[in-house]
């Protein structure tokens, strides 16, 4: 029993290091000066010499990539704002839409209920590169391709939030709705104040899985906006020189910050909002 507790420790610990491998690499690099850099990652720069190095640990640590980015990169200061618009806008039409379409089809029947929340699924599964052409069609025929609506108007009908909000819903006993219907709630008064509140840890998870998703849009903003000043924080990396690489570490760690912060404060509803799902589909 010791020994299979203490591999099963080692192995934990192995895995925990090959994913937090990725990051350690991103600050020590973020922290390097361009001469420690050229050095270190000379085999993969057109100017460089020799072979790569995985940066773990900087001789001599610098913020002058942070100072870089921060100071001397205005475009990098738009395209954050672009990102922070985005996701607040993306947020803000799933919390809006979503939570009373993931009600009603947790709490009501209805001739196709089922058929209709197949259809989300359906839909949930489906790659961007399939329903790319639709949207761009239906984006040109509203005249707002090239513009912020485009990315933010198809992420706030997005199917995700309501298949882990619907969930949750579901899991509300309904000797509370019927309590209060027969104390004489209406029904906008029963999903405000017993739905919304019950159903707390769910809309959050949707949320902070959301915030991931949009936060870090690619394809999308290069299909439909052709103007880089509207690009999001994402699109930044690719529009940097391999001559420049320290802007590359230092942006991605500054762009990784509101990530682990919105995870640091969604850990917990994301935990039992994903447990609220697995149970329901267990049963």
């Amino acid at each position: 029993m010791k020994v299979r507790t203490t591999l099963t420790a080692a192995c934990v610990a192995l895995a925990g290091f090959v994913l937090c491998f990725p990051l350690v690499m991103l600050v020590a690099g973020s922290l390097m000066g361009q001469t420690e850099l050229s050095s270190v990652l000379g085999g993969v720069l057109p100017s460089g010499e020799g072979y790569a190095q995985a940066p773990l640990l900087t001789l001599n640590p610098t913020l002058e990539s942070y100072v870089a980015v921060l100071v001397d990169t205005p475009a990098y200061h738009v395209l954050f704002w672009n990102s922070a618009a985005i996701t607040a806008g993306v947020l803000a039409g799933q919390l809006l839409f979503a939570t009373p379409a993931a009600w009603a089809l947790a709490r009501y029947e209805f001739p196709g209920r089922n058929a209709l929340f197949f259809l989300y699924v359906l839909l949930m599964m489906l790659p961007f590169q399939v329903v790319m052409l639709p949207n761009y069609l239906v984006l040109n025929a509203l005249g707002i391709n090239d513009t912020l609506p485009a990315i933010i108007l198809p992420g706030m009908f997005s199917a995700f939030p309501v298949f882990v909000m619907r969930h949750f819903f579901a899991t509300i006993p309904n000797a509370i709705i019927e309590s209060a219907r027969l104390d004489g709630a209406g029904e906008l008064r029963i999903f405000l104040t017993i739905g919304i509140p019950l159903g707390l840890p769910g809309i959050f998870a949707a949320l902070v899985l959301g915030f991931f998703e949009y936060w870090s849009l690619v394809e999308q903003p290069l299909t439909f906006l052709k103007d880089q000043a509207l690009w999001p924080l994402s699109l930044f990396q690719p529009t940097v020189s391999f001559d420049n690489v320290g802007l590359v570490f230092a942006s991605a760690v500054i762009a990784a910050v509101p990530a682990v912060l919105v995870f640091a404060m969604g850990r917990e509803y994301l935990e039992r909002g994903i447990a609220a799902t697995a149970r329901k589909d267990r049963s």
